[in-house]
């Protein structure tokens, strides 16, 4: 059972869901909405520093949807503990790590050591607190150690046990701005058609215009020409104008009695 690799790729292909990385503060990690009306339903999550955070976020969000966990604005704090928000973090974790991949990644071992940690942190894409817990649930780790490894970070693994250049790549990549993939689709069809600027394109993907004109000429794709289409004279219709509603006004005395016209003689 292989890990999941690009989790927004995933979750829009295999459900139909937009999902968009965007900018947020630093205490905002990511929300779901639905559209009752239309029945439609965006998560949205905040760029970071933090991939691995990320993906249990995406993951998470992703477990309220499947459970219709759906927020009533008058149902109390957001941040609090509910159930629903337990089961989606559960189901996060074992969407991320599932039991079955870990067995079989690790094989049948009585213990494992934290490089052991830092590999299943490295391979699976979560964090130590996640991974750790995970371990803890397949029997290879007993109480005191999951708490003590659940204080380690990523960064610390990572420059540890060699895969700095990794997480730093995964770093820029999770602290970049994403457009839901279809709806920047639609956005390039209309480029390309003519309608649209490369303005709305670079603007959907947070990046400078030369940028994303770069990108696009660089794809082949070229804004069509729309040719305007000019009519003959021949073939305009002929135009009646009846001017005597103005011939009325000029001849029509104003407030001294004098006419329009004998005035402009004067």
């Amino acid at each position: 059972m292989q890990p999941l690799g690009d989790l927004v790729a995933v979750i829009e292909q295999a459900t139909g869901i937009d999902v968009a990385v965007l900018d947020a503060g630093p205490d905002e990690h990511g929300l779901t909405m639905r559209d009752p009306a239309r029945n439609a339903v965006f998560i949205g999550i905040a760029r970071t520093r933090n991939p691995m955070r990320q993906r249990s976020t995406l993951a998470h969000e992703l477990g309220h949807v499947l459970f219709e966990d759906w927020a009533d604005s008058d149902a109390g704090n957001w941040s609090d503990r509910t159930p629903a928000e337990i089961r989606a973090d559960a189901f996060a974790r074992h969407l991320l790590v599932p039991g079955e991949g870990l067995h079989e990644f690790l094989g049948h071992r009585e213990s494992v050591t934290q490089s052991m940690l830092s590999e299943v942190v490295q391979r699976f894409l979560v964090s130590p607190q996640v991974a750790a817990i995970a371990l803890h649930q397949a029997h290879y780790l007993d109480d005191d150690t999951k708490y003590e490894w659940m204080a380690l970070t990523a960064p610390k693994l990572a420059a540890r046990f060699g895969w700095s250049d990794q997480y730093h790549a995964l770093q820029a990549d999770s602290d970049r701005r994403r457009a839901p993939q279809r709806l920047l689709a639609r956005a390039i069809k209309g480029y390309a058609e003519g309608v649209l600027p490369a303005q709305t394109i670079a603007t959907l993907r947070g990046i400078p215009l030369a940028a994303a004109e770069a990108d696009l000429r660089e794809a082949g794709i070229v804004p069509a020409e729309r040719p305007v289409e000019w009519a003959d004279a021949a073939d305009l219709p002929d135009v009646h104008v009846d001017l005597a509603a103005l011939d009325e006004d000029l001849n029509a005395p104003d407030d001294d009695g004098q006419r329009a016209a004998e005035r402009d003689a004067e």
